[in-house]
């Protein structure tokens, strides 16, 4: 069983328990015979994450793709991101078995070519089509070997970001049940660290809170234990930990846009004049903070097979989006948020300085955040919205409905969601008030 619905605009994403699952075991043989069918591959490396009947389907995908010819090297369970590390190290394409943040009656896949490059655009509808009508093989001829790769992904991320001074540092890390509890403390071993660990038990049921940062309710338990344990900063994982937000020493929330800013100058000082990646909705201090550092900035639609793309083609050193995913050219161009953090720990450590002092230099405006609204029409919708700021702004549709005043200080971004129903919106403005107006006027737009 294969609901067409589950294929994304980036990655599969489907309901796998309950009564009415959108995919099952056999769905996940024929993908991965159609996967190997598709690509031509010989061989490629496998992980999952921990959620419900992740080992299940992925081994019936690897059926799939031995019956089709195709040899594995299984990692087994893998963050994301250690995923697209050991594609890179093998030179490999790369299957990984994640929903990401959904919620815990669902399973998904990730897929990437050779060296964690991204897939065609076109990949999912053609695998989609494929997987409907691929014969799968009587016999198993390709081959399957395990291999354990976190020690040579901890060892890659140090070497990428090595300790700076040996003045201790206590971390709040709350993986969220997710793979971040697989990772974390092999990731930061020899830091010097002291570590507070919260909900770092594998559990795809997700317990404790659901392992999505971009809820605020989800960050609470984190803010929390910042400030109990007097700690310098706090990381909040995704489930399949290829993502992280920042907590500062007073337990509040770094934005990501600028996390992006601060790691984007750390990088042009190492690589001066590189080109660093955003989105569609990256906050402006991002591109001031890289114009004043001497770099240059090109704008990617939001998602990461899109920014990868884009990393490739440029030669990006670094790229950071809103989601809190952060892209860099010495990872193969892949997201790691476990990298992102590892920058800003030593940012932190070589500065002698809070994090929200050093977070404060490019924190100059304000933004609603992300938020989304069901509607049954979304075109309809944007295009109610795009008649009402008709020469207000420059408009643009690089990735759904942008309007950009920067005489009057403000921004909004409009877009279809690439995984939900949704429309998202994003408004940022250098003053609160202008924020809340615009923010409020989309709004009553969009929801009637």
């Amino acid at each position: 069983m294969l609901d067409p619905q589950i294929f994304k605009a980036n990655d599969i994403r489907g309901i796998v328990v309950g009564d009415t699952p959108q995919w099952d075991e056999a769905g996940a043989r024929a993908l991965g015979a159609a996967f190997v069918e598709l690509l031509g591959a010989d061989e490629f490396v496998l992980g999952r994450d921990m959620r419900v009947l992740g080992r299940e389907l992925s081994l019936a995908f690897a059926d799939g793709a031995r019956r089709a010819g195709a040899s594995i090297v299984d990692i087994d369970l893998a963050s994301t991101d250690e995923l697209w590390f050991a594609s890179g190290w093998l030179s490999l394409p790369g299957v990984q078995f994640t929903a990401s943040h959904n919620p815990s009656d669902y399973n998904g896949i990730k897929f990437c070519l050779a060296d964690a490059a991204p897939v065609p655009a076109d990949f999912m509808g053609r695998l989609r089509d494929l997987a409907a009508t691929v014969a799968i093989g009587g016999e198993v001829t390709g081959g399957y070997r395990r291999l354990d790769a976190l020690d040579a992904y901890a060892d890659r991320l140090g070497d990428l970001v090595p300790a700076r001074s040996q003045r201790e540092l206590t971390v709040v890390i709350d993986a969220g049940n997710g793979m971040a509890g697989h990772t974390a403390l092999t990731a930061l071993a020899g830091r010097g660290l002291d570590v507070v660990g919260l909900y770092l038990e594998l559990d795809g049921s997700f317990p404790n809170h659901p392992a999505n940062p971009l809820e605020p309710e989800n960050l609470v338990d984190a803010q929390r234990a910042v400030r109990e344990n007097s700690a310098d900063l706090g990381l909040v994982f995704d489930g399949d930990a290829d993502r992280c937000f920042i907590i500062d020493e007073r337990g509040e929330v770094v934005d990501p846009s600028v996390v992006t800013a601060m790691i984007a100058v750390a990088e042009l000082a190492r690589h001066p004049g590189s080109t660093i990646i955003t989105n569609t909705i990256t906050s402006w201090c991002v591109g001031e903070a890289v114009e004043k550092s001497g770099g240059r900035v090109e704008k990617s639609n939001v998602g990461h097979t899109y920014v990868k793309a884009l990393m490739a083609s440029t030669g990006a050193v670094f790229g950071g989006e809103h989601s809190a995913h952060y892209y860099f050219r010495d990872f193969w161009s892949a997201d790691t948020g476990m990298l992102a953090a590892l920058h800003v720990i030593e940012l932190v450590r070589a500065a002698g300085r809070p994090l929200s002092e050093l977070a404060s230099v490019y924190d100059g405006y304000h933004r609603s955040g992300e938020l989304n609204s069901v509607v049954e029409d979304a075109g309809e919708c944007m295009d109610r919205v795009a008649r009402a700021f008709t020469g207000r702004g420059d408009e643009d549709g690089l990735d759904g409905l942008s309007v950009r005043n920067p005489a009057e200080g403000w921004w909004l971004n409009l877009r279809p969601s690439n995984t939900e129903p949704l429309l998202r919106l994003n408004v940022e403005a250098r003053d609160e008030a202008t924020m809340q107006a615009i923010r409020d006027e989309v709004l009553t737009l969009v929801r009637g």
